[in-house]
């Protein structure tokens, strides 16, 4: 009767494993297509800032519609394998959608395909009815926006299902692949909010922690709170300064000239990001936070009980909210001083690098729309500003710990 019921234990096991073995490279295929994503996103930017649209067919389209189409193929055969060749039990730890069996974070890549491949005609009727080269918030546009960030969420669906599990988990493999995910999609946000918070020139005015302060927290906290590992929100930071570096010295080695009017500034190169911002300090004090209050999930069990014993979620978010609006503004405030200097103007920092469009002047090395009068800093508007930054960030931080709780209950 024992042998009877280790071998079968043994069996189970096997089937365990091999089930987890044949979904491994749907995985990689999909954090593949979310890196090529962000990646082509990056790229394309740039090829608008030194190039202009001169045809749909650029690099950069390419590559992300070759993201999209791996994403889409790789969770397509996922889908199809578990419904028709699954046994029960792999049937069981999916979700069923039209009569079809998959994880749900192949079923939210699959979605994020069709937008990505629906948007590409859109875009290119768009712009030849408006113009080649028009804004970046166009209706097409956040078509594709949408496609691009649903399959990266599906991703770390995807990791987060496949952790869970997993019978004999890994937790540096896990950890990496949970950190991919994660900073990835921190990229992808960042690279959306680019116009309002990214340049140094913007780091002494209330708009820019205003911005930050409502993006970041949430995804930072969630990751946080949903992750088994020491420094989840710090290392999804590093991955996002990772990614960004890398491109931002890779695309200045490219040559590159402008083919569209007016061309105000003839740029010799791809115009590179600017420097990332140093989310990893602030991302760095949030992980402090959570660890000294007992809430992440390292640190505890996953039910609510064990959570409400950490302190409770709102005085958690207020806390984590005001330490994120102090830390970006201490750590940024000076960073972007040094970022105006000609100590920043080389390879490295990328710094004073523009659009060919731009007619350039002394406001590249001006801060921009400062609340006082002649470019003097008025203390009363800043702090008013930042004050509404802090609720921005207690909001966004309260709405990242209900959804890192969701995402710690992902298991198909």
């Amino acid at each position: 009767m024992a042998a009877t019921l280790a071998d079968r234990m043994v069996v189970t096991g096997v089937r365990s494993q091999s089930r987890a073995i044949d979904s491994t490279w749907t995985l990689y295929a999909v954090l593949t297509a979310s890196a090529c994503i962000v990646v082509g996103l990056i790229w394309d930017i740039s090829w608008h800032r030194t190039v202009g649209r001169d045809t749909f067919w650029t690099y950069p389209h390419v590559l992300e519609q070759f993201a999209a189409t791996l994403s889409g193929l790789s969770c397509g055969w996922l889908v199809l394998r578990t419904t028709f060749a699954g046994d029960d039990a792999a049937r069981g730890s999916t979700v069923r959608f039209w009569g079809f069996r998959g994880p749900l974070g192949a079923w939210v890549c699959i979605w994020g395909t069709i937008l990505m491949i629906a948007s590409a005609p859109f875009d290119d009727w768009w712009h030849n009815a408006y113009g080649l080269d028009v804004k970046i918030v166009s209706p097409p546009h956040m078509v594709l926006a949408l496609g691009m960030v649903a399959i990266e969420v599906g991703a770390l669906l995807m990791v987060l299902a496949a952790r869970r599990q997993a019978d004999d988990p890994s937790e540096r493999r896990d950890a990496l692949s949970y950190a991919l995910a994660g900073g990835i999609l921190i990229t992808m946000i960042a690279t959306l909010i680019m116009q309002d918070a990214a340049a140094a020139n913007e780091m002494h005015e209330a708009h820019f922690y205003q911005v930050t302060a409502a993006v970041f927290p949430l995804f930072l906290v969630a990751f946080a709170r949903a992750s088994r590992g020491r420094w989840p929100a710090t290392s999804v930071a590093a991955v996002y300064m990772g990614i960004v570096l890398v491109m931002m010295w890779t695309l200045q080695l490219f040559p590159a000239t402008p083919k569209l009017a007016p061309i105000y500034n003839p740029v010799t190169h791809m115009v590179p990001p600017f420097f990332p911002l140093l989310l990893v300090i602030p991302a760095a004090a949030l992980d402090l936070e959570l660890r000294r209050r007992g809430t992440a999930a390292h640190s505890g069990g996953d039910s609510d009980v064990e959570r409400q014993r950490g302190g409770n979620d709102w005085l958690l978010a207020l806390l984590l909210g005001v330490t994120f609006v102090a830390v970006m503004v201490a750590v940024h405030w000076f960073w972007s001083e040094f970022m105006l200097t000609s100590w920043a103007r080389n390879f490295i920092f990328a710094a004073d690098q523009w659009d060919y469009n731009s007619r350039l002047g002394g406001w590249r090395y001006e801060y921009w729309r400062l609340d006082g009068p002649n470019d003097a800093f008025a203390l009363a508007p800043f702090a008013r500003g930042l004050g509404i930054a802090t609720l921005l960030a207690v909001a966004s931080a309260r709405i990242g710990l209900w959804w890192g709780n969701g995402l710690q209950r992902v298991t198909r």
